[in-house]
């Protein structure tokens, strides 16, 4: 594990949705990392300024400041334009982080800022599929209902605390009624072909309820497929590879915090050691 210098510069990237929903996290979370090092605060108003501050960090270590989602978009972002070998990630969670947390980042905003100056890169594995897509964490099939989405973030930042409330309040009585997503129809039995390193572990015949990838340990995914079962559970079905292929009619999957699909195949290989994040040092 690399350890780091606080003499590092920091490109602290705060994701709009982590600035809208807990200001007061975001303000702490910049007065901990600007007082342990030179940083460069980023307010990105969308998806395409996030883009454009990450990929103009220059020697910057990139910090992103929001939730699962942000974390998520870093590493798409950082992979498709081939630059993971070579960067090390900080997150600070403020918003919705299971994932965050399953990878060994502290949840609290202070520890978690501490962790960023004084802690070690840990290279982790990440599953890529054929569309480029990434996996930092658990990949489902059929997903979980989706959540309800909240409104567009609006960024108020800046000025008395009294006026950020009063403003919000008003932007919630003004505003429509967020809009649900589609939820995903309640799972039922599927009809999968689930493939790992070439080798058949359930085939279109065999109904299944479920199937769980995670990345492993060296380069290895783990693969549980679990059968459709009319009485008792039904025994599990484990495998481990270096490829999971999945071939079915129309099924979605859930990986990470997003919902992708339909589809009717979909390969996902492990890439050993592809990504670093920064995590407390042990």
């Amino acid at each position: 594990m690399a350890t780091f210098a606080t003499s590092d510069q920091l490109l602290v990237i705060i994701d709009p949705a982590a600035r809208y929903t807990d200001g007061e996290s975001v303000r702490i979370a910049k007065d901990v990392l600007s007082a342990g090092a030179t940083t460069k605060v980023c307010l990105p108003e969308g998806p395409e300024e996030f883009a454009r501050a990450l990929g103009r960090r220059g020697s910057r270590r990139p910090v992103v400041v929001g939730d699962d989602r942000a974390l998520v978009r870093a590493v798409t972002l950082l992979h498709r334009h081939r630059e993971l070998a070579g960067c090390a990630l900080s997150v600070v969670p403020v918003g919705d982080a299971v994932l965050a947390e399953s990878l060994g980042v502290p949840t609290g905003t202070v520890a978690a800022a501490r962790a960023v100056l004084d802690g070690a890169e840990r290279r982790l594995d990440l599953l890529v599929d054929d569309s480029d897509g990434v996996v930092l964490g658990a990949l489902g099939i059929p997903p979980a209902p989706m959540r309800a989405v909240s409104a567009e973030p609006v960024s108020v930042t800046s000025g008395h605390p009294w006026l950020r409330t009063r403003y919000r309040s008003l932007v919630r009585t003004l505003a429509p009624r967020p809009t649900r997503l589609a939820a995903v129809p309640a799972p039922g039995p599927s009809r999968l072909r689930v493939e790992v390193d070439g080798a058949t572990i359930v085939d279109l015949d065999q109904p299944v309820e479920a199937v769980s990838v995670s990345p492993g340990v060296r380069g290895v995914a783990e693969v549980e497929v679990r059968p459709l079962s009319l009485g008792a559970a039904a025994t599990p079905l484990r495998a481990s590879g270096r490829s999971v292929t999945v071939v079915g009619t129309d099924f979605r999957y859930r990986a990470d915090a997003a919902v992708s699909g339909p589809v009717r195949r979909r390969t996902w290989r492990v890439v050993e050691g592809a990504w670093g994040l920064v995590l407390p040092s042990a």
